[in-house]
């Protein structure tokens, strides 16, 4: 059966979390059901993952989707918010640096893996923070999962914000069965979380742990508040700043800085894959002895190789531009195209979810529709992510749009333009939201963690 926009019913309803957890004896062949699933998306044009870029992840790039058609134009599906991954200084830094010291680590942190690089970033990323004591990761990933893994342990206690990103909630998971989550920003239950620990135990560590910017919704926590309450508990607060940690703030220090919040958070967590232009993350913490800890405690320190001499020389001259008047003048650029962007899809009639940021969801609902949306977005030369349940609710699927500082008025004009289009047409289908209406009724009842 298809719908008016001739795409079957099957690649407009379902659900990753459908196939999350397949039973049976043949471990292997249990995946051929996500993966029928997933083909006919693959085939219909709505798999709107797995694309390969072509170019530079600049504001305008070339990609390969998922079935090997070629998609080209605005970009605002990459994570580049600072525009430093083709800056000339950080691409001369790289490749100064594997004429130094080769392509590879060769190793652990905790072993021969430092290079002279990676020693000079600890140094450089410690006085960006405020002089805290510095533990690189191989990835972002790595170093929000590690952070969690490393310091707690079975009999400690962790509240959580029910929307932390994945390597919190699987670090969390791999250390403690003691994991409680609160509702989304929401003070009271991390209060209520945070007594009823204490009535009963009071001597066990608890770690609050939360994001400075929330990726799927683009909203902040009162970090403050935040801080009274691990006072009040005797528990200890990690705040997890990927996205706004270099992209925003007078001198890039994002919600820490905004909230004069960078001394009162025991914990910093940062990704070098949003602002920094590499892969990587980093853990801050106050005290030699924590930074220690983590270096033999911390599954994915140590025992992953280190950063690459690329990557750390790649951070190195990131962060030197990001501290610089060139880093402010860019911050400036980045926040006028954000309060653009919104500006104008608000007026456009679409519905902008959370602050401004350089992530900016739009709602669109039915995850159906959503489908059919990025596929028509991509035949025109926009490019832009999908995010559909379960990584959102149930019936809230949204495009997040990733801004650069490199973005011109003329690319946010054709975002908006193109998104306008597309919703528009999308909405005088009434088979596509038939089927929109089927899905919801299928999974009615069901929320997203």
């Amino acid at each position: 059966m298809k719908n008016d926009a001739g795409i079957s019913k099957e690649a407009l309803t379902g659900s990753l979390k459908d196939y999350r957890a397949p039973t049976g004896l043949d471990l292997i062949g249990r995946t051929d059901a996500f993966f029928g699933w997933q083909d006919e998306r693959r085939r219909q044009s709505v798999w709107p993952y797995a694309r390969t870029i072509s170019s530079p992840p600049a504001a305008n790039c070339e990609a390969v989707s998922d079935s090997n058609e070629t998609l080209s134009g605005v970009n605002f599906g990459s994570q580049d918010y600072m525009s430093l991954s083709s800056h000339p200084k950080v691409k001369q830094a790289a490749i100064d640096a594997i004429g130094r010291f080769g392509v590879h680590s060769a190793g652990s942190a905790a072993l021969l893996g430092n290079t002279a690089l990676s020693r000079e970033l600890e140094r450089s990323l410690s006085e960006f923070v405020g002089g805290r004591e510095i533990v690189l990761y191989p990835t972002g990933w790595a170093a929000g999962y590690g952070s969690i893994q490393g310091l707690v342990r079975p009999k400690d206690h962790i509240v959580m914000d029910i929307l932390a990103h994945s390597c919190l909630q699987e670090g969390a998971k791999a250390a403690t069965a003691n994991v409680h989550f609160n509702r989304h920003l929401d003070l009271g239950s991390v209060k209520g979380k945070l007594q009823r620990i204490r009535q009963q135990d009071s001597k066990n560590a608890i770690l609050v742990v939360t994001e400075s910017l929330f990726s799927m919704h683009s909203n902040t926590p009162d970090l403050k508040a935040l801080r009274e309450l691990c006072d009040r508990y005797s528990a200890v607060l990690l705040v997890d700043c990927a996205h706004d940690l270099g992209c925003m703030g007078e001198n890039g220090l994002g919600q820490l800085e905004a909230q004069d919040m960078l001394e009162g958070a025991d914990i910093i967590i940062g990704s070098f894959s949003k602002s920094f232009a590499s892969n990587g993350g980093f853990v801050a913490v106050k005290t030699r002895a924590a930074a220690e800890y983590l270096r033999y405690y911390s599954a994915t320190t140590t025992f992953s190789n280190a950063m690459s001499p690329a990557q750390a020389a790649a951070v190195l001259s990131a962060i030197e531009i990001i501290r610089s008047q060139e880093g402010k003048k860019l911050r400036r650029a980045l926040l006028s195209n954000i309060l653009k962007l919104r500006t104008d899809l608000s007026r456009a009639g679409q519905e902008v979810l959370g602050v401004a940021s350089p992530i900016v969801p739009v709602h669109v609902g039915d995850e159906a529709r959503g489908r059919i949306i990025s596929r028509e977005m991509s035949a025109i030369g926009a490019i832009a992510n999908l995010v559909e349940y379960p990584a959102v609710p149930l019936g809230q699927s949204r495009f997040r749009l990733q801004v650069m500082a490199q973005h011109t008025d003329s690319d946010i004009e054709t975002i908006v333009t193109a998104f306008r289009n597309c919703m528009d047409n999308t909405a005088a289908s009434d088979g596509t939201n038939k089927l929109a209406a089927d899905l919801n009724a299928k999974n009615r009842g069901v929320s997203a963690a």
